[in-house]
């Protein structure tokens, strides 16, 4: 089960981006914002900068991902994931709420993103050492 916990934590990043991806067609409907029009009112805005802010740490956060699951411990580079992913989605319901609050679950998903790098970078450098 341990070694399947970096892939666990891909599907549930998949899903969190379901979900920004449905907050912001729900928001656009909700407020009357037509496509392709990306301003209008302030909770549209806040919806599509969750889904945007959150797919640029995601393009970050996989590949760091990978690298912790391959070149480190699964348990360690799937716990890592772990806390980037409560990280996001605290940010997320934070920021839908009020703008102001998205810090505190930023400050979680990147340290989570940072410990994945660590993990992955170190235990790359190690391989290449080893020979």
């Amino acid at each position: 089960m341990i070694q399947h916990l970096p892939a666990i934590i891909v599907v549930l990043t998949v899903l969190l981006q379901f979900g920004t991806m449905w907050a912001v067609g729900h928001a656009r409907e909700k407020h009357g914002i037509k496509a392709p029009a990306v301003t209008g009112h302030e909770g549209f805005e806040r919806a599509l900068r969750v889904q945007m802010n959150t797919l640029e740490s995601t393009v970050m956060f996989l590949p760091s991902l990978w690298l912790a699951a391959q070149y480190s411990a699964p348990l360690w580079a799937g716990l890592a994931g772990l806390v980037w992913l409560i990280g996001r989605a605290w940010y997320a319901v934070s920021y839908l709420q009020d703008a102001a609050k998205r810090g505190p679950g930023f400050m979680v998903s990147m340290a989570g993103w940072a410990a994945t790098l660590l993990l992955g970078v170190v235990g790359l450098v190690r391989a290449i050492m080893a020979g």
